[in-house]
């Protein structure tokens, strides 16, 4: 039988070390693939590895543990950590696999593992959000507890212009004009009402920046204004393509965003 494996998100470097040395005790059958200190770098190591099952701290900087689990917990088995234990309660009711509340004890861990193991031996065995009414569900709660984690951040504002070189000027762009962003090797391609250009920010910065009311990543190298949406076009091995209004290229959407276009 092959071994299971794991990832393991959380901002704090020896709170990662702890879960992994206890994990080590109780599941030496466990192999831990990958460590992540934010949710955008989980759902990367996610893609690489493919992990059965994700532990995720709730409260991470940038991209937090509960949209990550949108990215990600269709596809594996996902244990929330967090010291609130009000965002994992909700979470574990609607079908979540389990939860840790910080400090955790190493008893209620091992109660943990033996739920992931039962689940793992189960013959066809599908995670939460697999596209079932449980799924549903699940996917509800959670884009419900990430707006309340938003809110609870103090209310930020979101970025309204991208500073960006136009030939020899330097032109000020009002977000709600740009169409999408495309991750171009040191730099991000900027497309707009009015034309395109090349600014130095990268694109896991600019998604943490934007309002993800108006804007959406569909892909690791993408992100676009869903005003600017036409329509998804769905394709082979669980892809897309959105079509923009007024204009004849299309942008990829790989499966880890599909579920953004769900009821489109």
């Amino acid at each position: 039988m092959s071994l299971s494996t794991a990832l393991i998100a959380d901002d704090e470097p020896l709170l990662r070390e702890h879960l992994q040395s206890h994990l080590a005790r109780l599941w030496p059958e466990l192999r831990v693939v990958a460590q992540a200190r934010n949710g955008r770098e989980a759902v990367e190591l996610f893609e690489r590895e493919q992990p059965d099952v994700v532990f995720l701290d709730v409260h991470m900087p940038g991209l937090n543990g509960i949209e990550a689990a949108r990215l990600i917990a269709r596809r594996a088995m996902t244990v929330f950590v967090t010291a609130y234990e009000q965002y994992a309660v909700q979470a574990f009711d609607q079908g979540a696999i389990d939860y840790l509340v910080k400090p955790f004890e190493e008893m209620r861990l091992a109660d943990t593992v033996q739920r992931l193991k039962q689940r793992l031996a189960g013959a066809g065995a599908a995670p939460p959000g697999d596209g079932s009414e449980a799924g549903d569900r699940m996917d509800a709660v959670l884009e419900r507890l990430a707006a309340q984690l938003r809110q609870q951040a103090g209310g930020r504002p979101w970025l309204q212009w991208i500073k960006a070189s136009v030939g020899t000027s330097v032109r000020l762009i009002p977000v709600e004009q740009v169409v999408y962003l495309r991750s171009d090797e040191k730099y991000t391609l900027v497309v707009w009402e009015g034309g395109e250009a090349l600014i130095r920010k990268p694109i896991r910065e600019l998604i943490d920046e934007l309002d993800p009311e108006s804007f959406a990543q569909v892909h690791r190298s993408v992100i676009v204004n869903l005003h600017h949406v036409a329509q998804v076009t769905r394709g082979a091995n669980e892809t897309a393509d959105v079509h923009l209004k007024g204009r004849t290229e299309t942008l990829p959407v790989s499966r880890s965003y599909l579920h953004l276009f769900r009821q489109m």
